[in-house]
């Protein structure tokens, strides 16, 4: 990479008619991240078709503006109203909500939006300098790594959730079962829909969330006389300053954070289960982990970095080599398509320009948004001084229309009602809904990717063990699952050596 390739891409990206696209590009993502079902890639698809006149730069610009302010706005409901606007927000709502619930909602909100930007810009400028040696790295990956990646998810929800593993393993059996229903892609052969037509289709990810946290939620809330009446957070621009006096002392969890994003974010969907991940580790390695779950400020940073981080990364392959690393980059990359751009290395000797002003509008674009969202943020918080009884039918109403707006279907809607229910009734009994959650979205790439391992070996699953990066990923992973049972022997271990020093007799 030369800096001039750069200088001309900020020469694209600084021009004022693509400046007030990115603008525009993220006042409308913020929007589409707020509101439950849409996501960023149904808006870049609906903006799509009026792309087509526009110079190639200014329509991606646009288009990816719109990607990273629906990386923003995702975090708001999730905070606010324990409503993930976006899959990758299911973790903040872990810590952000009830950080709402104690009257932090400006700091929760500070700490999501700027832990968002270090995520993309970090994984902005390895995409500057690296983009591509890592896409080369990335090119290895075939079934059996991305199968060891997403058993290593799931292991460390096991070994490093920290609450009960018996609990964890029924929550991601669950999942696994929801995810298997519908017709299955390999063999073609219908599973678990007993004669029902609507379940061919199995269940969309996102009304699966709106319900499991949004409805069940409400229906906890108005099992308690809808005590929540909103908070009066008295929020103003001082409390960002206070908010990013605290951040620094977080920095190995940002660090840690960004570099579990970027690489799961080659990998399709990788922004989801970074956020999990990202997650489980910082409860694991913070000295308080019981804080967590209760309002703790890191428990909002380690998802937030990891996820924009990911969504950033997922723009890598997709330019280097044409393989989107996420939905929304699938739909970026029929739009290169259909401007008459051809993704690939040859990309950035044809069309230098609108590769590296592509880049140089990351930059931007995170600024830009991360400039907007924090200017917002006494606004956002003031949503907390309305009595929650009044935005309780709010929130319903837009949970149904987030819902039904996934498919167009009213099955969606009963759908959501009834993963309201099964999120209660797991509340309740103190089951953890996240490993659920992840094990439904991951379900089935995981058994696609574990099926088409064991065919490239003809039924051995010594294909996990003699594939160098997959074995060291397996391990870590089996590592991470057995850490429950081996914990406690490692504890009693460390007692009895201390006890033994204690015991030794001074000068011995």
């Amino acid at each position: 990479m030369g800096f001039e390739d750069l200088f001309l891409g900020f020469q694209h990206a600084l021009s004022a008619q693509n400046l007030f696209f990115a603008f525009v590009g993220v006042i409308l993502g913020t929007i589409i991240g707020v509101l439950p079902g849409l996501g960023g890639a149904n808006g870049v698809a609906i903006l799509l078709p009026l792309t087509l006149r526009m110079p190639p730069t200014s329509a991606i610009i646009l288009l990816t503006s719109l990607y990273w302010g629906a990386l923003f706005g995702g975090a708001i409901t999730s905070i606010l109203f324990n409503i993930p606007g976006e899959p990758w927000s299911v973790a903040t709502t872990f810590d952000g909500y009830p950080m709402a619930r104690q009257g932090k909602g400006g700091q929760a909100l500070t700490a999501a939006f700027t832990s968002s930007f270090v995520g993309a810009f970090f994984s902005t400028l390895l995409i500057t300098f690296f983009a591509p040696l890592l896409a080369d790295v990335a090119l290895r990956f075939g079934p059996p790594e991305i199968f060891a990646i997403q058993f290593l998810t799931f292991s460390a929800f096991v070994g490093l959730g920290g609450g009960n593993p018996v609990k964890t393993l029924v929550s991601i059996v669950l999942g696994f079962i929801l995810a298997a229903v519908g017709l299955d892609i390999v063999t073609g052969q219908l599973r678990m829909t007993f004669g029902v037509t609507d379940l061919m289709q199995g269940f969309d990810f996102i009304v699966a969330v709106i319900g499991l946290f949004g409805i069940g939620e409400i229906l906890l809330s108005v099992e308690e006389g809808l005590s929540f009446k909103g908070v009066a957070t008295g929020m103003n621009l001082r409390v960002v300053l206070e908010t990013w006096k605290v951040l620094p002392r977080y920095w190995r969890t940002f660090a840690r954070s960004c570099f579990i994003g970027f690489w799961m974010g080659f990998k399709p969907g990788g922004a989801t289960p970074a956020s999990f991940m990202s997650y489980s580790f910082a409860k694991r390695f913070s000295k308080n982990p019981a804080r967590f779950g209760q309002g703790e400020l890191e428990g909002v940073v380690a998802p937030e970095t990891a996820a924009h981080a990911a969504g950033v990364a997922a723009m890598l392959p997709m330019i280097t080599l044409g393989i989107p690393g996420s939905p929304t980059a699938a739909v970026m990359l029929g739009g290169l398509v259909m401007w008459g751009l051809q993704p690939g290395p040859m990309l950035f000797r044809e069309k230098a320009d609108f590769v590296w002003g592509l880049i140089a509008s990351m930059y931007t674009g995170n600024i830009i948004g991360v400039v907007m969202v924090l200017a917002f943020v006494p606004l956002f918080a003031a949503i907390l001084r309305v009595p929650f009884a009044i935005l309780t039918p709010v929130i319903v109403t837009v949970c149904a229309i987030g819902a039904y707006a996934v498919h167009n279907a009213m099955i969606d809607v009963w759908y959501m009602l009834a993963f309201g229910v099964v999120g209660y009734v797991f509340k309740k009994l103190d089951y953890p809904l996240a490993p659920l959650v992840l094990a439904l979205v991951l379900g089935d790439h995981a058994e696609n990717a574990l099926r088409q391992s064991l065919i490239m070996s003809q039924g051995s699953l010594a294909i996990f063990m003699t594939r160098p990066i997959t074995a060291v990923i397996m391990a870590a992973a089996i590592v991470f699952f057995a850490m429950p049972a081996i914990a406690p022997w490692l504890r009693l271990l460390r007692r009895r050596r201390a006890r033994a020093v204690a015991a030794t007799p001074p000068g011995d």
